[in-house]
């Protein structure tokens, strides 16, 4: 992939003045005030809203059955992780999951809406091996650096409860993954220190992060946490582990949830959520004031846990705005900086903003001004990936 020199003229970043974005090797080099005199290459960005690339802090890329004929959902029991589990397990080699074809065509979707990098879980287990990984490489390289990939090695079927399985994690490690994962050590393993105790070795003996999946409730919830603390103090590894979902956080009593955001400030633990409707909002704000990165997610896209998704995380942002009843510009605006700018830490950047120094990418979107363009959701108009143009008028480009 090759990078020049062009300026995005005439849009207005999270809806200020007009200004115009100059773009060197990827990377953004100045905002200046609209009105420059253009040159060949320039880009017309004909006064629309400009944002941040979407960073996708939690996606599954590798269940979807995308781009094949539709796949009705059959999973008719008492749904729990546990049955969802059972049931991919089951059907999963009917539809040829995962596959490189399905892996390419939702980072596509990704690209199209908007979303120009993201950290996608890619299941892990005995069944399959390492194929999830190896097709999402191989649909990464396909895409010849359009959207960028962070990898997490997820054992969806348990780690423990499936002699072999660390043992796979390992490998992935092995095999260039930014992170391993792990699922729910009290409900599914049974076994929460010894779950644990083999994932954090894994991290620290070769280098990787940690993301793991809390779906547990209660008082398990809350003990899940704290021993992910103690153990991300121990082992070193502060700003290296990420919990996923955690659904138990926003209905802990005040003074455990305090304590809970307490020690994860202090560990450098950071949280992914997919704003799933029916769940108990997020202390948000406390987390934020104490500095716990808060990332967006779309979770499963078209897989056999949902027909649901369609890879946009601004309605993604859209819900996390429902959930949390924001009706205010100012709490609109920080939905969609939790989908853009505050994504960074969790695709390994220090920097994603407008602003000089960032990395060059950009959605254009024909909106007034920020809080309109999270409750329209509009077309996204133009899709900047490193100053490369990846999508224009909802169609891709590579």
């Amino acid at each position: 992939m090759t990078h020049k020199r062009i300026t995005l003229r005439n849009v207005r970043p999270w809806g200020a003045d007009a200004a115009d974005i100059t773009v060197s090797d990827g990377i953004i080099t100045e905002v200046a005030p609209a009105g420059g005199a253009s040159e060949p290459g320039d880009l017309d960005g004909a006064g629309l809203l400009a944002v941040p690339g979407f960073i996708n802090t939690h996606a599954h890329i590798d269940k979807s059955w995308w781009g094949k004929p539709w796949v009705p959902y059959t999973y008719s029991e008492n749904p729990t992780v546990e049955g969802w589990i059972a049931n991919e397990r089951a059907e999963r080699g009917n539809y040829d999951i995962p596959n490189t074809a399905s892996a390419t065509a939702v980072l596509r979707e990704f690209l199209r809406h908007g979303t120009t990098a993201t950290r996608t879980h890619i299941d892990v287990d005995l069944g399959i091996g390492l194929k999830g990984l190896e097709s999402v490489q191989a649909a990464v390289a396909e895409l010849d650096g359009a959207i960028h990939v962070e990898t997490v090695a997820f054992p969806q079927d348990g780690v423990l409860r499936r002699p072999g399985v660390m043992r796979l994690l390992e490998e992935a490690a092995q095999a260039g993954v930014d992170s391993i994962g792990g699922l729910d050590p009290g409900t599914i393993d049974g076994d929460v220190g010894g779950q644990l105790e083999g994932l954090f070795q894994i991290a620290v003996d070769h280098g990787v992060g940690l993301d793991l999946h809390l779906h547990d409730f209660g008082s398990l919830g809350a003990y899940e946490y704290r021993q992910v603390i103690r153990r991300t103090l121990d082992a070193g590894l502060q700003g290296k582990v990420n919990i996923s979902h955690g659904f138990a956080m926003g209905a802990l009593q005040p003074e455990v949830r305090d304590e809970i955001i307490e020690g994860l400030a202090e560990a450098g633990i950071s949280w992914t959520t997919v704003a799933m409707n029916g769940t108990a909002p997020l202390p948000w704000q406390q987390m934020r004031d104490r500095g716990v990165p808060l990332g967006l997610g779309t979770d499963g896209i078209r897989d056999l846990w949902s027909p649901f998704g369609d890879g946009d995380l601004l309605r993604v942002a859209f819900a996390f705005a429902r959930l949390h009843g924001f009706r205010h510009d100012d709490k609109l605006v920080t939905a969609v900086e939790h989908a853009t700018k505050h994504g960074a830490p969790f695709v390994g950047r220090e920097l994603h903003d407008l602003v000089p120094g960032a990395p060059a990418d950009v959605v254009l979107l024909d909106a007034e001004n920020v809080p309109d363009a999270l409750v329209r959701c509009p077309q996204r108009r133009l899709v900047l990936s490193a100053g490369r143009v990846v999508a224009r008028d909802g169609e891709v480009l590579v």
